[in-house]
This record gives C-alpha cells, structure tokens and sequence, in this order.
C-alpha cells in the first residue's frame, strides 16, 4: 500500500468564492477523492499550510511515500524549516508529485535549482495535452491526446533543467507550447511535474487528469532499493 499526503496551501478556497464554488472542501479534499477513485489501494491523508507546521510533521513525513504538492498565492510562507525537513525526506526516497503553480514552490525549485519561471494568461482557452512517451507507466491507460477546457495557459520557456523524462507536453489555443509533465531524479526520489490544474477550473474532477496523477503516485513511490553505503569504507581486498 502507498501511502500518500496531499498538501495544498489551502488559501484560495477560503478567500475567493470563485474557487470556493469549484473546489467546497479544498483542492486537496478532490485529489485526495479522485486518488481513491482509482481504486489503487492508497493510503491517503491531507495536509494544509494553516495547520501547525503546515501539516507535514517529522513523523507525518516520515509514514508518506509519496508526497503531492499544490500552492500558488502563498509560496513564500511556506517556512524554510519545513522545506528543509521536506528536502531531506525526498532525498532520502520519498517521491514527490509537484501539480500545475507548484512549479514556483520553494521545494520545487531547491530541488531543481532553477527559477522554475514561465508564461502564463488566463483566458479560459483550450489546452491539448500530447502523450509523447506513451512506453512510460505514467501513461498508462492514457489516450495519445486529450483536452481541457477551460485552461490556465503555461508557455514556455519553462526555466527547469532538462527532465530525465517528457511524458506529456501541451499544445494551447493561443498558440503555446509547454512541457507539462516531466520527471526528475533526485537522490533517492523520483520526482514528477504535471501542470494542469488552475484553481478557478474543474481539472481535478477530470478522469483523464486524476488517472495521470494516480499513474504519478505509483511511479513516484519508493521502490524499496536499501540506501547506497556512503562514507568511510573498508577495502573489500587486501591492499598490498
């Protein structure tokens, strides 16, 4: 079984009532239900930047497997602390799912150590997600396109080292492009990037999106490889 913490910053929800409308109970509340859809066995529990140490405690860390990231208009308040605490346990094997403004979160970019900037326009248009890595288990079960409407679009450059993998890229009515679900390895994680996701709009709802994070969270968990031996080492043969 995986288990899985969803944490959003659960801050739009509270203040807009545009988004409030769409997602009740939190964009986490709906991935958390579209990640138990899938019937995939997850052990799944939620987390908020309100609660005290925003939810993601030593110990909570410590019994997730995978950890799901969303935040947009509160990046900055995210304490330092905390994303440290989450920096180790990604490089120590917990694997990462970073979704749609997560791109700008702290942890995203201390781990890619980039600016993680991009474009971006909302103009409730049309965006065609392309799988372009259709051998790759995140897109398992995926059609070779599929398209959200509406859209937030994200265009690139899309300041992020090369990725170890493209699975999906975008292609938007207005004319951009954009890599939109990407993977990366970073010490003992791996770590997968998917954009779409703008709090005004009902992607989270969409099978097609929640079958792409489910495929993310399986992908992402730990394989259960032990840990490499660092350090001082005594020589396996006698040394003349």
């Amino acid at each position: 079984m995986v288990r899985v913490t969803v944490w959003n910053e659960y801050k739009h929800e509270q203040i807009h009532e545009e988004v409030r409308s769409v997602y009740p109970n939190g964009i986490h509340a709906v991935i958390a239900a579209g990640l138990e859809a899938e019937g995939q066995g997850f052990a799944v529990r939620t987390a908020t930047q309100p609660e005290p140490e925003h939810g993601l405690t030593q110990e909570v860390l410590d019994n997730t497997d995978v950890l799901i990231w969303w935040g947009h208009m509160a990046h900055d308040e995210v304490d330092d602390h905390i994303v440290n605490r989450v920096h180790e346990r990604v490089l120590n094997g917990m694997g990462l799912v970073v979704l749609h403004s997560g791109h700008f979160s702290k942890i995203f970019k201390k781990l890619m150590g980039t600016g993680c900037d991009l474009k971006w326009r909302e103009a409730n248009e049309k965006e065609r997600i392309w799988t372009v890595d259709p051998s790759h288990p995140i897109a398992e079960g995926i059609p070779e396109f599929f398209e959200l409407k509406p859209e937030e679009m994200y265009g690139e450059h899309f300041d992020i080292p090369a990725p170890d993998e493209l699975i999906f890229v975008s292609w938007f009515e207005g004319g951009e492009v954009f890599r939109s679900g990407c993977t990366f390895r970073r010490g003992q994680s791996k770590i997968f990037y998917f954009r779409p996701g703008h709090e005004t709009y009902p992607t989270y709802y969409h099978p097609i999106v929640r079958r792409v994070i489910s495929n993310g969270v399986k992908w992402a968990a730990p394989s259960g490889v032990a840990r490499p031996v660092r350090g001082n080492h005594q020589p396996l043969e006698t040394i003349n």
